[in-house]
């Protein structure tokens, strides 16, 4: 029976309590990590950005050739039917599809059914919550490079994240917070689940979205920003060196949006606190959360 106070989510068909929600052992997603997700948020009862996730959602699924068993409007209404359930203001969601169970636990997609779960929990900060923006994170480039593009272009979000929880691994055993990962040319790539921006002068840099780098929604956003705000946003190649002579750095995430980094590999960032306009830009996207723009109410 479902506690009132339970939170709920959505598996094949079936609205269940999270302590409830059950995927078969021989699930593609649990033998092989074989299967696409997506991340968004809701504020104020207004999930930001929906329908940009489930295109990135759909265009996962194309990548790796499951076949959805939802349209993009079932899956939307699903989302907000979680949302209404689980009742709280400001959520955290995740859609996963996997390729689901076939006739025998082999590596072979045949006969495959695929699993769509969707689950929501209370906004989730990368950092604990206003710390960040108060205090900054410290980061750690990490020993482990980026999987090239042209293994597994992380433009397409699935569910293998080993290398990413190795890395984090990695720079929680150093004493940092975060990890920055490079390329196999020792260009800065992307961070595990976020992506990363220095800021020098009026300008911010990000590693190209063609290097095949996670193309991250919030990403996109802070470029909207940018624009509105009167600062160049630019897509460049960024070295360690460009790193630690940043004048700001931060990350950006689904989890917390805009997370200041105010020290790298034991140097400080500029001065060592989250700088004034990694501030601004973290005003104005929670300031965009409250009004609701691209929001869809629920």
């Amino acid at each position: 029976m479902i506690q009132e106070t339970e939170w709920i989510a959505y598996v094949n068909g079936e609205y269940v309590s999270q302590s409830e929600a059950k995927l078969s052992i021989f699930d593609h997603g649990v033998l092989y990590g074989d299967g696409v997700f997506d991340a968004f948020c809701a504020w104020n009862r207004q999930i930001f950005k929906l329908d940009q996730h489930i295109d990135r959602l759909f265009k996962s699924l194309n990548v790796f050739q499951i076949d959805m068993p939802l349209s993009k409007e079932d899956l939307k209404k699903i989302v907000i039917e979680v949302a209404q359930r689980n009742k709280e203001n400001n959520q955290y969601f995740k859609c996963m599809v996997t390729r689901g169970v076939g006739p025998r636990p082999l590596l072979s997609p045949i006969g495959c059914k695929p699993s769509v779960v969707v689950f929501s929990r209370p906004y989730l900060w990368l950092s604990a919550k206003g710390s960040a923006l108060e205090n900054g994170v410290k980061a750690r480039i990490s020993n482990m490079r980026a999987i090239p593009a042209q293994c597994m272009d992380h433009k397409s979000k699935n569910l293998n994240y080993a290398h990413f929880v190795l890395i984090k691994i990695e720079a929680l055993s150093a004493g940092a917070d975060e990890a920055i990962i490079l390329d196999l040319d020792g260009f800065v790539n992307e961070g595990p689940g976020y992506n990363v921006f220095v800021v020098n002068g009026d300008k911010l840099f990000t590693p190209s979205s063609s290097e095949g780098i996670l193309a991250g929604i919030t990403r996109e956003t802070v470029f909207e920003i940018a624009k509105q705000q009167g600062l160049e946003a630019i897509e460049a190649r960024i070295s360690p060196y460009d790193i630690y002579n940043a004048d700001e750095l931060f990350f950006s995430s689904t989890a917390g949006a805009i997370i200041p980094v105010v020290e790298v590999d034991g140097r400080r960032v500029a001065s060592g606190i989250p700088g004034p306009i990694t501030k601004r830009i973290y005003e104005l996207y929670f300031e965009m959360l409250e009004k609701g723009v691209y929001g869809t109410l629920f």
